[in-house]
């Protein structure tokens, strides 16, 4: 698979195409407001709010459409520098964009991209024509919470990639449909393995199928690490807020953590096993 974020070529063209997506939706929803769209192993995507309008898999079909009249009318590709108060005047009407603005040390020079009537801030760099971003295929469309925090709104993301040719795309999305079929999600309810729910988002929930594999990998770990002269301990999944503190976790992934109060003390289910273990061996 390629490694799309480190190929400095097929970066620039991702995150071009990125520009393009976010183009054609403006055009299709001018009301649209958009967070980032960044380069990612797998192609790009970009964060949007369309307000009421909710995207489908058959909506990216419309928009790859407008992409591809954008493509076609090889539209000129520029790099603009501003101020800060000159990018406030110009996104004013965005308030994601007038987030990142915000953030940005006074004096500094901000940069954008525009090709035809869409600007965008980016810092490049990008490719100098639409016409170079042809070899491009929308993915899929999912939900994303503003700045990744589920107390912010959640946005709609669309993923997308994009090559130089039109053989590479299409053994990229080949090798896609492949490893889709090779899904552990999908083998293993095929086998019987385990199911999902919606009560336990992301959680399996073992079936006898499973569990008789999973026993199987258990012993075989158990037997391999005795034969080496491994002892065994196991540690509770939760531990009082002041261990997280020392170890120093709480400070690092506290966001990611879930939390309770016992006999008003807090607790946090442990995000990692090493302070249990460390407190053992002390």
């Amino acid at each position: 698979m390629n490694q799309i974020k480190s190929d400095e070529k097929l970066s620039v063209l991702n995150h071009s195409c990125a520009h393009l997506l976010a183009h054609a939706v403006k055009r299709l929803y001018p009301n649209a407001k958009f967070w980032v769209g960044p380069v990612i192993d797998e192609g790009f995507y970009y964060d949007m709010d369309l307000g009421d309008e909710k995207l489908t898999e058959a909506d990216l079909e419309k928009i790859s459409k407008e992409m591809k009249k954008i493509v076609k009318s090889d539209k000129r590709i520029t790099r603009i520098e501003l101020t800060k108060e000159e990018a406030e005047e110009m996104f004013h009407d965005d308030p994601y964009k007038i987030d990142l603005i915000e953030n940005m040390e006074p004096g500094s020079i901000i940069t954008a991209y525009k090709q035809d009537e869409f600007m965008d801030l980016c810092r490049g760099p990008h490719v100098e024509t639409t016409k170079k971003l042809k070899n491009f295929k929308l993915l899929k469309v999912s939900g994303a919470y503003y700045k990744g925090d589920s107390k912010n709104k959640m946005l709609q993301r669309v993923y997308g990639v994009c090559f130089e040719t039109p053989e590479a795309l299409e053994e990229h999305l080949q090798f896609l449909e492949e490893a889709k079929q090779r899904d552990h999600k999908k083998i293993g309810k095929e086998l019987g393995l385990f199911m999902f729910s919606e009560y336990g988002p992301g959680f399996p929930f073992w079936l006898p199928n499973g569990m008789i594999l999973r026993k199987t990998l258990e012993d075989f770990w158990y037997e391999e690490h005795t034969k080496e002269g491994y002892q065994f301990i196991k540690t509770p999944i939760m531990l009082n807020r002041d261990l997280w503190e020392v170890s120093g976790h709480w400070a690092n992934y506290q966001d990611n953590m879930y939390t309770s109060i016992i006999d008003e003390k807090e607790f946090a289910i442990k995000p990692m096993n090493c302070p249990g273990g460390l407190l053992v061996y002390k």
